[in-house]
């Protein structure tokens, strides 16, 4: 059914949600997965134009991704890591495309409409750009322990 899967993370508890139902359906379909982080500060978004180095928070990110990156691939999964920047809707689809995706498979926060207005919706956003279907789960602000391998950075690339 699916065999390249493409999972958008934010690096906070509600990816547990996300990551719990991709790791069954990568099983299932013995699938691939593209981890991606689209970092959306005031450095990432001027990263290019301002020639500007990575932000602490951007190495941050980079080094959560290494570690999901390696949990999932200790369960035997195949994994990849992207690392990107900007407008995040905009990255995610462009990222499903360039890398042949046939699901984004995201977490949600569970938002009713009049917050989505004010703080806009991601998911929202990503299911209007791109052609490529879209699984969305609910995610918690509760985070829970997840062990995690130790991280290898070789293995998240930058977009």
């Amino acid at each position: 059914m699916y065999t390249r899967m493409l999972v958008p993370l934010e690096n906070s508890p509600y990816d547990d949600a996300i990551l719990d139902h991709v790791r069954a359906l990568a099983r299932l379909c013995h699938a691939s997965i593209i981890l991606i982080h689209v970092a959306d500060g005031w450095a990432a978004r001027n990263l290019r134009q301002l020639d500007l180095r990575e932000s602490e928070e951007m190495r941050a990110d980079r080094e959560y991704l290494s570690r999901v990156a390696a949990t999932l691939e200790a369960d035997g999964l195949d994994v990849d890591a992207v690392l990107a920047n900007g407008d995040p809707a905009r990255e995610i689809a462009e990222a499903a495309t360039r890398e042949r995706c046939d699901l984004i498979a995201m977490s949600t926060h569970g938002h009713r409409f009049f917050s989505d207005l004010i703080y806009g919706s991601v998911a929202d956003g990503v299911r209007h750009k791109s052609d490529v279907p879209v699984l969305l789960v609910r995610g918690s602000k509760t985070p829970r322990a997840i062990a995690t391998a130790p991280s290898n950075p070789a293995s998240t690339r930058a977009t």
